[in-house]
């Protein structure tokens, strides 16, 4: 019996290999609006896709990001300044490339712009603390998707939205994992409401890999300050070793479990653009596929106490 059921899963996913294969055509005149391109996902993905011939409209954060990817790719590729929490940065933007695409429309918006500070646990946080990143995170990718998506319903395009696994299980507190559910939300119900359009929205949800999200130094300056403005008591809540613990595991735990291979993740964006038949979920990163989510389908007291089991011990525990 359990050789049978190996060999169906084999047959599928064999079945699946080969029904994902074949690529859109005339890639040369199509065009790509890619969000986030100074470093990360986003830059080597903009790169990626100059490679494979389409026409590349990279965002950055910065001039130096945008410098860079000019003197690394063709001409072929575009690239233009975007703060997604401006309305009129968004707004600008979205307005060169209906001029540039003209009447062939847009043919994928990637939505890759992200941060992962400020990160704590909730009572350290202020309210203005969740809403800088709802802006970047969530709210960002909403702006920029709305303005650009009259451009993609007439090329019958792609919505490519990058979630983590943490939109699926919620592991750390702060806005991080409020974002990133919001962004499966969001994607879910625009994948339902443009399917009749004939528009392919997809979400990517990796694990943890070596960005500036996972950033080590970036992770523990966050911590460091956010402790250091903390009242007294709180301080006294969680003990005084608790953030030389919190900054060890984000030494030791964080850098360990981060992948370096960021292609993995460019691969499934790439696939996700250029496919014919593009899957609706991608999750790169072994952690992603043999843990978080895993453990985002467990019932909560079991997920819960895992967590619970591994995290940091504070110094006045309910007894």
């Amino acid at each position: 019996m359990f050789l049978y059921l190996l060999a169906l899963v084999v047959v599928f996913y064999v079945y699946r290999w080969i029904r994902e294969l074949p690529r859109v055509s005339d890639v040369g005149s199509k065009y790509v609006y890619v969000t986030g391109c100074d470093s990360g996902f986003g830059n080597l993905l903009a790169r990626h896709l100059d490679k494979k011939g389409f026409r590349v409209i990279a965002s950055c954060f910065t001039e130096k990001g945008e410098e860079d990817l000019r003197k690394a790719c063709s001409s072929n590729l575009t690239t233009t300044h975007l703060d997604v929490r401006s309305k009129e940065s968004v707004a600008k933007v979205a307005d060169m490339i209906k001029t540039k695409v003209g009447e062939r429309g847009l043919w994928a918006v990637v939505n890759n712009a992200g941060v992962s500070v400020p990160s704590a646990p909730c009572d350290w946080l202020t309210i203005d603390d969740y809403k800088s990143m709802l802006d970047v995170n969530l709210n960002g990718v909403v702006s920029v998707t709305l303005s650009v998506l009259p451009l993609i319903k007439k090329a019958r395009g792609r919505v490519v939205n990058v979630a983590s696994v943490f939109g699926r299980i919620s592991v750390t507190g702060g806005p991080y994992t409020i974002s990133k559910y919001g962004v499966e939300a969001f994607n879910d119900s625009l994948r339902l409401n443009m399917a009749p359009f004939g528009v392919k929205v997809l979400c990517i949800e990796p694990g943890f890999f070596k960005t500036n999200v996972t950033d080590t130094a970036i992770l523990s300056k966050n911590v460091q300050t956010l402790w250091d403005r903390l009242p007294q008591d709180v301080k006294d809540d969680y003990g005084a070793e608790y953030l030389q613990k919190s900054l060890a595991v984000i030494s030791d735990k964080v850098a360990k479990m981060s992948d370096a291979d960021l292609m993995k993740v460019v691969h499934c964006m790439e696939h996700a653009v250029a496919a014919v038949r593009p899957r609706t979920r991608y999750s790169p990163g072994w952690d992603a596929k043999f843990f978080w989510l895993p453990l985002s389908y467990m019932p909560s007291c079991v997920s819960d106490y895992i967590m619970l089991k591994e995290g940091i011990p504070i110094a006045k525990p309910i007894e």
